[in-house]
This record gives C-alpha cells, sequence and structure tokens, in this order.
C-alpha cells in the first residue's frame, strides 16, 4: 500500500508542472496544485476494487478502512466538483453514489457477506448511472475479477 501511495504521490507531482505548463502558467509561479476529477475517480476506482477484495476475503476492518477512503472521495467530488462542463457533478455523486454507503456499513458492521455482496453491487450500479448520466457511459464499474495488488494480502488476520 505504501509503495502504491508513493507511485501515486510521484505521478502527481510529475503531472503538476505538465498541467501548469499546459494552461499557461510561469514556470516558478506560486500555485496549488489541485488533483482533477479524473485523478479522483482513479482513486475511487482503486478504492472501489480494494473495498470488494476486503470484503470477498471477510476482512472487515479492512472493508471499513476501504468505505472510509471511499466516502473520503466522494466527499471531494461533492466539494471540489460541484459543477464539471456545466453538469451538476457533486450533486449526482451526492444523490446516486453516496446514499448506498451506509448499506455497505451496515453489512460490514455486521459481518455479513450476502449483505455486503448486495451492497456493493448497488454502489456499483450507482457509479454506473452517474457515469450513463455524465456522458461517460463508457466508463463500467464491475465486480473486480482479479487483484492487481499483489503486493497487499486481503486475509485477514487472526
Amino acid at each position: 500500500m505504501k509503495t502504491l501511495l508513493t507511485f501515486a504521490a510521484l505521478a502527481l507531482a510529475l503531472l503538476a508542472p505538465a498541467r501548469a505548463a499546459e494552461e499557461g502558467h510561469a514556470p516558478g509561479a506560486k500555485e496549488t496544485y489541485a488533483s482533477g476529477l479524473g485523478e479522483i475517480m482513479s482513486l475511487q476506482q482503486m478504492r472501489h476494487l480494494k473495498l470488494w477484495l476486503a470484503g470477498a476475503a471477510k476482512n472487515w476492518p479492512l472493508a471499513d478502512y476501504e468505505l472510509d477512503e471511499l466516502k473520503e472521495g466522494f466527499d471531494d467530488v461533492v466539494k471540489f466538483f460541484p459543477v464539471k462542463d456545466d453538469l451538476p457533478i457533486g450533486q449526482m455523486a451526492g444523490s446516486t453514489a453516496v446514499p448506498t454507503l451506509p448499506d455497505l456499513k451496515a453489512a460490514i458492521d455486521a459481518r455479513d457477506s450476502k449483505k455486503f455482496a448486495a451492497a456493493f453491487d448497488k454502489l456499483t450500479g450507482a457509479c454506473n448511472a452517474c457515469h450513463q448520466a455524465t456522458k461517460h457511459e463508457f466508463i463500467v464499474i464491475q465486480r473486480p475479477t482479479s487483484s492487481p495488488y499483489s503486493n497487499q494480502s486481503f486475509t485477514p488476520k487472526k
């Protein structure tokens, strides 16, 4: 996880100067980097995947952690992208995906795999509904079928 986060931070640091140059900002000008919606959503996709892997492995503490991270990501979308491309992105995320999170929390707290899978599928459906409504229907989210995280064990500690 630390390696992945280090890689993500390095990638963002490398992208910031290129983004500033694209936007015509002078080198050395004081400006704060702000993640774009695409960067936030890429992290959301990672969290979605890790949430599934943790729940499927019945690693409930990890699932709870990933759910909290996912919620924070949606909070960022709502806060930083109330409108993007003339669409109410923040409101849409807040009214489609965010309402599915309490069912996931309840399933995790109950350590109920069946309820977790159903709640996860509702979240996934909400993500896809939002993508369709924002003309990004080509982004289709699904249950993960494998793990790209060979450096992390999702098996709970005994």
